[in-house]
């Protein structure tokens, strides 16, 4: 079965409809995997293999689809899961300890291959003949300052996968340009920013890539983090970057930010930059929580026991319903919300981008205003059990 879920790989492939192959479940157990992608190399179709390793370290290969299927399937050997993904749809290899066996969606993907012409556009595909196609090059000198690359703008290969979320933020970033002002200095905080690899990426893009004049502030409660990354902005002599240490609620409220950035701030405290945020009336907000842990002790769900009464399932569940109510909030106070991918999942688990965008036209006392909170309000007297006109009072 094992053949079956390579010639499947290999069919997709040669069909140009492969978008991305993993191999995970190590049978060593050490955590290593090989992701691989489509591309083309002096107009030949390869396959562009990366191996990441227990140790952090990543090693790369590129194997011509002649000879393909013997290539991978050692390696296959030793993993006990594939997962194909591909523009007609997807399969997954599973290996049980015991050696059972399964293809999960394997016939129907054949189906679609069979049917289907090749057309290598479907996939998502990068050229090695022109670099990736990535807004930022690694050249950069704030790339060097914060050892994402080398001295010569070789991406550093335990920095890869920082590397391509910088990159996949600004083209989110490159997604909301239209919300903000076409002239003027952009106004913009990044709250609990840590070693703030996003701030001096967004400062870049907007500086020396648009030409715009910036005023940004990073915020954080470390200290020291905010003492690195004021000596990095004055080594780059972007003088339009402050840091500040301090509890961001301490923050004025009499600017309102043109964009607001928040990475990964720790449970709670993504609720109080997008409460922050929407009090001043920011214009744009990206925000990618972690740990949302608040919500897993007050949850009160009796029809959805069948999923609390497991640890695990629950600690999901809190997960997605925090983030569903921090942007049905965001509703009522006048945002339009949606919540995307940061970047590839297998980057980082912590892959939700919550994006909110001011509206133009806003009537608090309207019907469409007081329909959303209603909407809200629903929602927390399903997760609560209870009424409550904010979730969590900061």
């Amino acid at each position: 079965m094992l053949n079956q879920a390579i010639s499947l790989l290999f069919d997709a492939a040669a069909k140009g409809c492969l978008r991305r192959a993993v191999f995970s479940r190590h049978q060593s157990g050490d955590g290593s995997r090989v992701s691989a992608r489509l591309c083309t190399h002096k107009g030949e179709l390869l396959l562009a293999t990366e191996r990441h390793t227990a140790d952090g370290k990543v090693f790369h290969q590129n194997l011509s689809l002649d000879g393909l299927e013997a290539a991978l399937l050692p390696v296959a050997a030793c993993y006990m899961q594939i997962n194909i993904i591909t523009s007609l749809g997807d399969a997954e290899y599973k290996r049980s300890v015991k050696g059972k066996e399964v293809i999960i969606g394997g016939d129907k993907l054949k189906r679609a291959l069979a049917l289907s012409a090749p057309s290598f556009a479907d996939a998502l595909t990068e050229t090695l003949d022109r670099k990736k196609n990535y807004i930022l090059s690694g050249e950069e000198p704030f790339l060097k300052a914060l050892a994402i690359s080398d001295a010569r703008g070789r991406v550093h290969d335990k920095k890869q996968a920082k590397f391509r979320q910088i990159n996949r933020f600004l083209e989110h970033i490159r997604d909301i340009e239209s919300a903000l002002p076409d002239e003027g200095k952009l106004l913009i905080y990044d709250l609990c920013c840590g070693k703030s690899y996003l701030s001096f990426a967004v400062y870049h893009y907007f500086k020396n890539i648009q030409g715009r004049d910036v005023e940004m502030l990073g915020m954080d409660l470390k200290d020291d983090c905010m003492r690195f990354c004021a000596d990095v902005a004055k080594e780059l002599s972007f003088d339009g970057m402050t840091f500040r240490t301090g509890d961001i609620r301490t923050l004025p409220r009499d600017r309102a930010p043109h964009l607001v950035l928040s990475l990964h701030a720790c449970d709670i405290a993504t609720d109080i930059v997008l409460h922050f945020a929407a009090s001043v009336r920011a214009g744009v907000i990206l925000s990618t929580p972690c740990c949302q842990h608040d919500l897993l002790g007050k949850m009160n769900v009796p029809a959805l026991g069948f999923v609390t009464d497991y640890p695990k399932l629950s600690g999901k569940l809190a997960e997605v319903l925090t983030d569903a109510l921090r942007l049905a909030r965001l509703r009522t106070l006048g945002y339009d919300t949606t919540a995307l991918e940061l970047t590839d999942p297998d980057d980082t688990p912590k892959n939700t981008l919550l994006r909110a965008v001011l509206r133009s036209s806003f009537n608090n006392d309207g019907e469409a205003a007081e329909k959303e909170r209603e909407e809200y309000r629903a929602a927390l007297r399903f997760v609560l059990g209870k009424d409550a006109e904010d979730y969590p009072v900061l």
